[in-house]
Parts: C-alpha cells; structure tokens; sequence
C-alpha cells in the first residue's frame, strides 16, 4: 500500500479538516433555521418521491407485459379469428372467407417445417355452469392435449386429458386455478362433474396459476388465464352450442410450436400466405409472434427509459431552481455572517465551500427523505389500486444522484455570490 509524502499528507488533512467544517457548519446552520431548510428541501423531496413513484409503475407494467409475452412462448406462433356476433358484418365476411378452420389448421403444421407442438383452439362462453361460480363465468377452450406442452401448462391435481379422450370427444375437462376455486371452493375438484351448458364434464386435473392480464395483450383476446376450462376440441365442437354458433368460425385460434426460434419470422409469413390465400385476402384473422413481441416490448422500453430520465431531470430541475432561490435569500439573511469570517481571514473559496456544502447537505438529505417517500407512494400505489409496481436500484440511483447533482450545481452561483461579497461593506450590512 503506498504512503503519503509529509507533504501530501499535511496537504490532505487539511483539506479533510476544512470539509469537515464546513460540513459541521453546514448541518449547524440547517438545524437552527429547520423551517427553511425543509422549504427548501420541498421541492427535492417531491420531485425524488415523484420520480422513484413514476418509474417504479413503469417497471411493474413493463415486467408484467414482458412476462406474459414470454409465457406466451417464444418460440410460438398463434394465429387468431377476428370474430363479429353481428350477423350483417358476419355475413359480409362470409361472401369471401370460410373464416378459420380446420382445414387451415392441417394446411399450416403440413407446410410448415420444424413443427414440435400445435393444436386448434375453440373458444366459448357459457351460459351457464354447475355448479354456479362465484366469480366471473369461465370460458371454455376446446383443444388437443399438446396446448398443455406449448402454454407450458402445470398439472397440480389429476392429469390432462389423453389423446384418446380426444378423438373420442370424452366428456372430460381440466380447470384453471381461478375456475377451480370459483366452482368447487377449497375443495377437491378432480373426480367431481361440471355441467356447461347443457353438457356434463368430469373434472380430470387443475392447473397450476399463469400470469393474467384484464386487457388483451398484442391482439390476443381478454382472457383470464386462470379463469378456463380445458375440453377436448371434438367435445367441444360436437357437445356444445351456444346462442352464437351460427356466427363463430369452426376454430377460432391456432397454436403453433416450432423446434427452431430463428424459423419463427418465415414460418410467420408462410401461414400468412397461406390464409390469405383460403379467406381470399378478407383480413379475418391476425398473426401473433410472440418472439417479435418481446423484441419489440424491449425497443419500447429502451425508449421509455429515456423519456422517464428526460422527466425525472425536469422535475428535479424544479427542486434545484427552489434551493437556488432559498439559497440566494440566505445570503441576505447571513450577509453581516460572510463579512465577519471574511474579515477574519476566511478566502473566497472557503465561503463558496460552506455554501455548496450546505446545498449538497439539502439535496443528500431531500433526497434521501424523497426515496423514502416514493417507495412507501409506489407500495400505497400498488395496495389500492392494485397495479403492479417494482421500485428498482436503479430508478433509487438515478433519483438520489440526479438530486445530489442538481444541488449541487444550483449551490455553486449563491456560493459563488456569496464569496464575492466585499467584507466591509458586508460587516455594515442591515
């Protein structure tokens, strides 16, 4: 470890010992004027608590969409029905397009390559269901057995249904975490019989909880992940009818897994191709690609970052503008207080050192307090709206440290004002 010359180190003591005044002054000074102090400190207080708030929202948002764009899988492709219950717009469609079927289904996994899972979809809403939930209604899925491979679905109870059970259209199903609790309560489910419409099901497995939005995410419908229950797709397209099936495509989705994520932009294209062709051009479905999603999601949310650190800095210059003023009103309190340690031998530099010390002081402590307050804002955020919210280190970081730069910065010119106060003239001040 080097040494320090006598000289360098008689050089740095100083140095220290002069800080260390000026920081004892400092603090001395803001403990006996508090009120002012704390006026001060207002404005760096709610521009911190307002930024760490603001990001930590945006955060929150941010992961729950990234996460479920990923739980929709990366390597996916899904195509969706673009579905009308008005019979006028049905019936406009239908001149050109047979709308989404089964036959697309066989046409899209024949042509392309590189498939590992796919499966139809059918979607309904009950009328009803036995027992009565209580909560919102389920929705039903019609599907094949591999939608449990490609939505990475966890059987906590029971098991899936089998491929057997598909082709012979069993009366069988598998709930959502959240329709399993809205039907049958605490209780056991597997074994038990649910009755949709007018058809009977037995209770075959529960799954695990997914993640869930209240809005639709990239196209994809509203729907509550957790709130379906999973039939076979021949169950569900020869055993149930509701009051809108004359108006529904024979399947409206369709899940693709590909073995290879790079293959995913050309396979995107080949389907649209295909569809195109069959509905002849009516535009009545949409392509989903999950991996194009997330690379997106991350491009936007390189460009709110920027946006947010653009408005954390003018909220922030705000608080620096408050000390600058307070600061420069001091000096006109304490002008008789300059010219005393002038008189008695104190430099310019050292009257520019008390006061930045002072402004840093203000902006470490408005600052810290500022933290504080935006954490327990973004909790409270969090708790009555029931947002999700993530207070990271770095929107902590970038807060606090913008804070102590403003300070700093808005310090230097009363500092600077300050120390060029004559001393004479300062002594005799009123």
């Amino acid at each position: 470890m080097p040494v320090l010359a006598p000289e360098r180190r008689a050089v740095f003591v100083s140095i220290s010992q002069a800080w260390g005044r000026d920081a004892e002054l400092g603090l001395n000074n803001l403990l006996v004027h508090r009120t002012r102090s704390l006026l001060t400190m207002l404005g760096m207080i709610f521009g911190v608590a307002a930024v760490v708030a603001m990001l930590s929202i945006g955060a929150g948002a941010r992961q729950k969409v990234m996460a479920l764009i990923e739980q929709m899988g990366v390597r996916n492709l899904i195509v969706e029905a673009k579905e009308t219950l008005e019979w006028q717009a049905h019936s406009k469609v239908r001149r050109t397009s047979p709308g989404l079927t089964l036959t697309d289904y066989r046409v899209i996994t024949d042509d392309l390559t590189g498939v590992l899972a796919s499966t139809p979809r059918k979607r309904i809403v009950p009328s009803k269901v036995i027992p009565k939930p209580q909560q919102e209604m389920p929705t039903l899925y019609g599907v094949k057995p591999s939608y449990q491979q490609i939505a990475r679905l966890q059987v906590l109870e029971g098991s899936f249904f089998s491929e057997e059970d598909e082709k012979a259209g069993a009366p069988v199903c598998v709930l959502g975490s959240a329709a399993k609790w809205s039907i049958f309560g605490t209780g056991r489910a597997v074994g038990e019989y649910v009755k949709v419409n007018e058809q009977w099901f037995r209770v075959v497995g529960v799954v695990s909880p997914q993640l869930s939005s209240a809005s639709s995410v990239a196209g994809t419908p509203a729907v509550d992940s957790n709130n379906i229950i999973y039939v076979p797709l021949q169950a569900a397209m020869q055993r149930i009818e509701d009051s809108y099936s004359e108006t529904r495509d024979e399947i409206d989705g369709i899940y693709v897994e590909l073995k290879d994520e790079s293959a995913i932009p050309t396979a995107a294209q080949l389907t649209r191709a295909i569809l195109d062709s069959s509905h002849h051009g009516a535009d009545d479905f949409s392509i989903i690609v999950p991996a194009e999603l997330l690379a997106e999601q991350k491009r936007t949310e390189h460009l709110f970052n920027i946006v947010m650190v653009a408005i954390a800095a003018i909220s922030l210059l705000v608080g620096g503008i408050g000390i600058m003023n307070i600061m420069l009103a001091s000096i006109l309190e304490r002008t008789r207080e300059i010219g005393l340690r002038r008189a008695v031998g104190a430099r310019q530099s050292d009257i520019v050192r008390q006061f930045v010390v002072e402004a840093t002081m203000i902006s470490f402590v408005g600052g810290t307090i500022g933290v504080l307050l935006g954490c327990v804002i973004s909790r409270a955020i969090a708790w009555f709206a029931g947002w999700s919210t993530v207070v990271t280190f770095g929107s902590i970081a970038l807060a606090f440290l913008v804070s102590l730069s403003v300070g700093l910065v808005f310090g230097i010119y009363p500092a600077t004002k300050a120390a060029r106060l004559d001393p004479v003239e300062a002594i005799r001040y009123e």
